[in-house]
């Protein structure tokens, strides 16, 4: 089918933050999504929609759904374009964030690369890396890196997939590669006597959301939102870790209870 408009069209795959971010910027560059998959069912209609549009290009970030090659093969030979939030080959996987987090890094990275069947492990057309201080929200760190791929891919889409304007992909060196998984309830609880406060502190940016840092104060479970470390305790509410520095809440929120800063919790529940 022959386009009537000028603008790229998008057949779009994703799930979550990252995915939210990037779809409105590429909105906001005036592309047209005809159709935005977030589930396994929607496969098929992917399927009708790319040969009633063999010119729509196939953009994808944080599926969270395997797509088989015969679905694949229909895009090429540009083929599905995912935005992947590590500098690959480090971090493939469904959690490359929340893993940077948790190691400590200060440096995020952003791919774009070929969808393959190979988790994550097609050739790369572009990346880059943006600084972060070690008190970032995970959800800035979601955004920026969204963004920064989004706005390169609004750079370098054709309005015809087949006549893609894509550079020279380079392929990922596989000895190189890291993994990540699926982050999983078992890791919310926080435990100062095995961990430095830095590592809690990092724990609780990167579970924010899910699965939620967890720790109980005056027998209340409490979800942790906010914390910073100190060297000294500051309150009831001050955790001593292994490294003799101190996890301080700033803001948490008991079980069944609305969220609040550490002030009035302990206003509430300190007997």
């Amino acid at each position: 089918m022959t386009k009537t408009n000028s603008h790229p069209q998008v057949i779009f795959f994703g799930n979550g933050m990252l995915a939210d971010v990037v779809k409105g910027t590429l909105l906001s560059g005036g592309v047209e999504i005809i159709f935005h998959a977030r589930k396994k069912e929607d496969l098929e209609t992917v399927k009708q929609l790319k040969l009633k549009h063999p010119e729509a290009h196939g953009i994808l970030a944080s599926f969270g759904v395997l797509i088989k090659s015969d679905l694949l093969d229909l895009f090429e030979p540009e083929g599905i374009l995912n935005i992947h939030p590590s500098f690959l080959p480090d971090l493939r996987g469904s959690s490359p964030i929340e893993s940077a987090i948790l190691r400590g890094d200060t440096l995020f990275g952003v791919s774009v690369m070929k969808l393959v069947k190979g988790m994550d492990a097609g050739p790369v057309f572009y990346q880059t890396t943006l600084d972060f201080d070690e008190n970032t929200p995970k959800f800035e760190i979601y955004e920026k890196l969204a963004i920064t791929g989004a706005k390169w891919l609004l750079e370098h889409l054709s309005e015809d997939a087949h006549a893609s304007k894509m550079p020279l992909s380079t392929p990922q060196d596989d000895s190189k590669a890291t993994f990540c998984g699926k982050l999983a309830t078992d890791v919310s609880e926080l435990k100062p006597a095995l961990k430095s406060a830095r590592e809690l502190h990092n724990e609780i940016r990167a579970y924010v959301k899910f699965p939620k840092s967890r720790y109980t104060f005056f027998g209340k479970d409490c979800i942790i939102h906010q914390a910073h470390i100190s060297d000294h305790a500051e309150n009831d509410l001050s955790l001593k870790c292994k490294d003799g520095m101190f996890l301080c809440i700033d803001e948490l929120q008991p079980a069944g209870k609305r969220r609040m800063d550490a002030k009035s919790f302990l206003n509430g529940y300190k007997k």
